[in-house]
């Protein structure tokens, strides 16, 4: 089954974004490098995501962590969805790729290693 992991926020400006999403909704940043950190909710409710430099995604993006991406990316294009690009490694099993749904929405997705890894 699948569960929001994570939500990503494109910036001109990271520094700007990060004081904006402090100062307004009270999350901690945490800098990775000058192109991207990780915006960490003020309490343990809620999640995290990242801000990044904008780049080819213009817009705000919710990621979805599933059990198996190609699993989940075949059930996308059988139900009227896209795969945008290839399956993406992040670390040593990680790995996400976005795809867009049957109403044009971009959305990520996630998995740890998936049964096929």
């Amino acid at each position: 089954m699948a569960h929001v992991e994570h939500f990503e926020i494109p910036a001109d400006d990271v520094e700007r974004a990060q004081r904006f999403y402090e100062r307004v909704l009270g999350f901690r940043y945490e800098r990775w490098d000058d192109d991207m950190g990780m915006i960490l909710p003020p309490s343990e409710r809620g999640i995290g995501g990242d801000i990044h430099r904008r780049s080819d995604l213009a817009h705000p993006t919710v990621v979805f962590t599933v059990d198996d991406i190609e699993e989940t990316v075949a059930l996308a294009v059988e139900h009227g969805g896209e795969q945008i690009g290839e399956i993406q490694p992040l670390g040593e099993k990680d790995r996400w790729v976005y795809v867009r749904d049957s109403e044009g929405n971009t959305v990520g997705l996630f998995d740890h290693g998936g049964a096929t890894a």
